[in-house]
């Protein structure tokens, strides 16, 4: 695949000509804080961003997801968005979440919805160049990625290097003016650019490997601290909502004003919900905050991982930066833990 050089006066001509044809969500600054939006201009996309407020994840399973429309007759006709589109500028952190939730979406009964948006998008990764105040990527091995987008951006001083893996990637380098042939010395930055991110992408740093979790956490159901940071806990969901890899929804039914049809749509839910493991009959399975700030810990370093091999943490700390409790920091967690374990 391709790997090309270009001056960032090259990287707008590119950015402007992929808005003029496609559909194209990139970062844009929203007061001091930063979100992903429709691009009408190049000017608005910043790579230079350290972390937005929720992930890029909203593509692939949007906050309201209509999924069906149906009719008083029992008809019914599935509803599936199948436009493609541009993502661009995803940190590595983020591309890793979406390659899980993928992987999550796959598996047993494939989610048709959620699979045709990944199919249409392509996604330009970026790595980072201002790391967030609160990001622990490095220690959850998510601080460069090698797969899992199209095309990777890496700034180095005043260039940019391309780097098409797809051939998806490859279409999008079509439009790419003013590119020469990465040389030695730029891809010699790259790797810079890379090991200084595994080393400085930990502004808190989690005292042993992402592997070692789930047994950790296998021997800390009883741990205090549980009820003592629960006893905090607002029960807002914030933390649930800003998270890459929670992919929960609660299904609602919403019939037309006249009875005659309606549609059937996901939204977004989370388990730190007071109302999220409500059943029929007013029985509610975790009803107490300690049971649903326990459950949100286990569902990210064990029962995922018991699944699927995977932690469902890449550290990009939008938790942690969501919380006004301050208890949502799963490096303060899992190191006290680790300093309580028998040893």
């Amino acid at each position: 695949m391709s790997v090309k050089k270009i001056d960032k006066q090259a990287l707008d001509r590119w950015v402007d000509t992929l808005i003029g044809k496609h559909t194209v969500y990139g970062v844009t600054a929203k007061g001091e804080r930063f979100v992903y939006a429709r691009l009408t201009e190049v000017a608005a996309l910043r790579l230079d961003f350290d972390v937005t407020m929720i992930p890029p994840k909203k593509y692939f399973l949007p906050q309201e997801d209509p999924l069906l429309a149906f009719d008083r007759q029992g008809g019914c006709q599935s509803v599936i968005s199948e436009e493609p589109f541009i993502l661009f500028g995803v940190h590595p952190y983020d591309v890793v979440a979406i390659a899980q939730m993928d992987a999550v979406f796959a598996k047993d009964h494939a989610d048709i919805h959620y699979l045709t948006r990944r199919e249409n998008a392509t996604i330009v990764a970026c790595d980072v160049v201002r790391p967030s105040a609160h990001v622990f990527a490095a220690c959850m091995g998510a601080a460069t990625a090698d797969a899992g987008f199209d095309v990777l951006l890496t700034l180095i001083g005043e260039s940019c290097i391309v780097d098409a893996r797809t051939a998806k990637g490859e279409e999008l380098l079509k439009e790419l003016t003013g590119a020469r042939k990465a040389d030695a010395a730029s891809l010699a930055r790259r790797e810079q650019v890379w090991e200084d991110a595994r080393r400085f992408l930990r502004m808190h740093q989690l005292n042993c490997r992402p592997e070692e979790l789930p047994a950790l956490l296998a021997d800390s159901y009883d741990h205090p601290i549980w009820a003592e940071r629960a006893a905090r806990c607002h029960s807002c969901g914030s933390c649930n909502l800003v998270c890459p890899t929670c992919y929960c929804f609660d299904m609602l039914d919403d019939p037309a004003w006249d009875l005659a049809g309606g549609k059937r749509s996901r939204r977004w839910d989370g388990c730190m919900l007071a109302d999220f493991a409500l059943v029929a009959g007013g029985h509610n399975f975790r009803r107490h905050r300690e049971d649903r700030y326990r459950h949100r810990y286990y569902r990210k370093g064990k029962y995922l991982w018991d699944r699927m091999q995977q932690i469902a943490c890449v550290g990009c700390g939008r938790c942690i930066t969501a919380c006004t409790t301050l208890i949502s920091h799963p490096v303060e967690v899992y190191n006290a833990l680790l300093e309580d374990r028998p040893r």
